[in-house]
């Protein structure tokens, strides 16, 4: 990678900086950011990873980088379900949240930048979204459904329809549906989607300062920091520990090495917050984790891509 891979983050912590500095200051308005946050989650990311999907071979999807991200997604998040339910003793609800936060990575908004600044494309972030939408989610909320038992919703409704109400998600099947059938959009509409794609990355990133500009994690007990810190350490060290140590066993090329690990060491997901809101919980501590590890992860991950890139 020209010039080393801590300049490719130059830009990406850049617009992420200016995106918090229009939420503290409030530029744009009060509102701005769930705005904005529509904007990218409904438009402007489905618009890139269409066009991107519509212009990678599928066999670009095929990355035995996978098998070691899957390895250190599957452990990490037992150990924080386990952990969660056996050591800070929450019920079913709470700790199938916990284990996700440990797990769950930030592929939309922050990922897809990363892949792309970094990575250099971003089709391994493509495999990574659709597993994690049409795998980790839909256990999530099975289990957040169990739990609640709430009157008046059909359980198997919301997680079958999960996927065609997921944006990003229909965006990128239909773009794998373009390329497999050789089909293309006519030029009156690809040109002005390529144009709204192009807004989309910087937008993401401006977003996430944004709401990096709420104010720092909220007080509580000694306990629930613990459970805290116990969170964002396995979700940014330990998991991208364990998948470069399975990539490395599995003598897996640098590219897929370096695919597998950067996307591991990437912070706590958005998505998880969202869903927890939706429940009777306690959806600061979720915040808290997504807001914590991302801070964090402004170090570590670049530090993390470092080490694969020149030390490994």
């Amino acid at each position: 990678m020209t010039g080393g891979v801590l300049p490719a983050f130059a830009p990406i912590w850049a617009l992420t900086g200016l995106g918090y500095l229009l939420g503290w200051f409030r530029l744009l308005g009060e509102r701005a950011d769930e705005v904005l946050t529509k904007f990218v989650f409904t438009v402007a990311m489905p618009a890139v990873l269409f066009t991107t999907m519509q212009d990678t071979p599928l066999t670009a999807l095929v990355n035995p980088g996978v098998v070691a991200f899957l390895v250190g997604t599957v452990v990490v998040g037992a150990a924080g379900f386990a952990l969660a339910k056996w050591v800070f003793r929450r019920k079913l609800s709470e700790w199938a949240v916990s284990g996700m936060a440990s797990c769950y990575a930030n592929a939309g908004n922050l990922g897809i930048p990363v892949s792309m600044r970094v990575l250099g494309d971003s089709a391994f972030i493509i495999v990574l979204l659709l597993l994690q939408t049409l795998v980790l989610m839909p256990s999530l909320l099975a289990l957040l459904e169990s739990d609640a038992r709430r009157p008046g919703r059909s359980r198997w409704k919301t997680l079958l329809m999960l996927p065609v109400r997921t944006p990003v998600i229909l965006a990128s099947l239909l773009g794998v549906l373009f390329r497999a059938s050789g089909l293309r959009l006519p030029q009156l509409v690809a040109e002005p989607l390529h144009l709204l794609a192009s807004a989309g990355v910087g937008t993401a990133l401006l977003v996430l300062g944004m709401s990096l500009a709420g104010g720092g994690p909220r007080e509580g007990s000694g306990t629930r920091r613990a459970e805290l810190a116990t969170v964002v350490g396995l979700k940014l060290f330990a998991q991208p520990a364990i998948t470069l140590a399975v990539g490395l066993l599995l003598g897996l090329p640098h590219p897929a090495l370096m695919a597998a690990v950067v996307c591991a060491a990437l912070p706590t997901a958005q998505n998880i917050f969202i869903a927890t809101s939706q429940y009777s919980l306690d959806s600061r501590f979720v915040r808290d984790c997504v807001l914590v590890s991302t801070l964090v992860s402004m170090g570590s991950l670049s530090l993390v891509s470092w080490l694969v890139t020149e030390v490994i």
